[in-house]
């Protein structure tokens, strides 16, 4: 071997010792970008990841194109992203749908906590609980009461079975002691109309759905769901302030990727979608849309969804839910 070839069997080796992660970093993106959601087009969800996808695109040089796939609760197009090649070409929109599936120990929905390596939140949207007036009851303490005098007879709305303000009535009642009737509903939307006609007293329903008929005095309020106070409703106290220690309860979504996505395609990501949070028409478009802007480190997401799907576990069992 001339010293020419000597040379260039070096340099071979030189880059052969180069982790393929760092190639990824370096050229990551480099081709169109999936970004898969499990819900149709026109959900907070959709519209959170439209919006974020755009300023990707924007921001990394490659297009970011989200793929509709709604169907069993998310687990369709959780299955498909699960199953794809990990390297960051395929983004999926996990959400608290997600968790719950997870908590019934459904064979053919994913685990978020397993079958995929957490990325980082986007937002949340809190659920909000209501009642109709026609109730007579002003407070939680007064709604718990009056749950306690009827057991059973009062009736609450969801926008179907399994869903987070399914979850969210079933989280309330078992901490406060109460057993309410949950009648699901194909939507927030047909719930909601129910609600204010009457045919149900109580919901736990989406901020963004419900804001428009509290300001109207045709529902009222009585506590948000979050961990903490919505900017939404500033002067609406959450249920943990009323005495329901670690309640939380929302609609919250965030980037996840196939395990075994190399670390620095992870960080990419999320770097660009933390700096695509922070621009003022993305804040501006999720506040007029209900969503509260949330930011974490791979690592934060990953414990907050393991802790979503212990606490639905419990609700799944002290409930007796049954998937349908």
């Amino acid at each position: 071997m001339d010293r020419r070839q000597c040379l260039g069997a070096m340099l071979l080796a030189a880059a052969a010792t180069i982790a393929p992660a760092a190639w990824a970093q370096d050229s990551y993106p480099s081709r169109l970008v999936k970004v898969v959601v499990g819900f149709p087009a026109g959900s907070a969800t959709d519209v959170a990841a439209r919006a974020v996808a755009e300023a990707l695109a924007k921001r990394l040089g490659q297009p970011f194109i989200v793929d509709n796939r709604p169907g069993a609760a998310s687990s369709i197009a959780a299955k498909a992203v699960a199953t794809s090649p990990p390297d960051g070409y395929t983004i999926f929109v996990g959400t608290v749908a997600n968790t719950i599936n997870a908590a019934f120990a459904d064979a053919n929905s994913p685990d978020p906590a397993k079958d995929f390596t957490a990325v980082t939140m986007i937002g949340s949207v809190p659920n909000i609980l209501v009642v109709n007036p026609s109730l007579g009851v002003t407070s939680v303490d007064q709604l718990i009461r009056a749950a306690k005098t009827k057991p059973g007879e009062i009736a609450y709305a969801s926008s179907g079975h399994g869903t987070s303000p399914h979850f969210s009535g079933e989280l309330f009642s078992a901490m406060a002691g109460i057993k309410m009737q949950h009648v699901p509903y194909r939507g927030s939307t047909p719930a909601v109309t129910d609600l204010l006609g009457g045919q149900v007293a109580v919901m736990f329903s989406p901020a963004s759905t419900v804001l428009p008929h509290i300001a109207a005095g045709t529902l009222k309020a009585l506590a948000t769901t979050g961990a903490k106070r919505t900017p939404l409703a500033p002067d609406l106290p959450t249920v943990q302030e009323l005495g329901f220690k670690d309640f939380e309860s929302s609609v919250w979504f965030g980037f996840l990727l196939p395990v075994g996505t190399p670390p620095e395609v992870v960080a990419k990501v999320q770097a660009a979608t933390h700096a695509a949070l922070d621009q003022p028409d993305i804040q501006n478009l999720f506040r007029a849309q209900g969503i509260e802007v949330v930011k974490s480190s791979p690592d934060e997401f990953a414990r907050y969804i393991r802790s979503e799907t212990s606490k639905w576990v419990k609700v799944i069992q002290t409930a007796g839910i049954k998937r349908e």
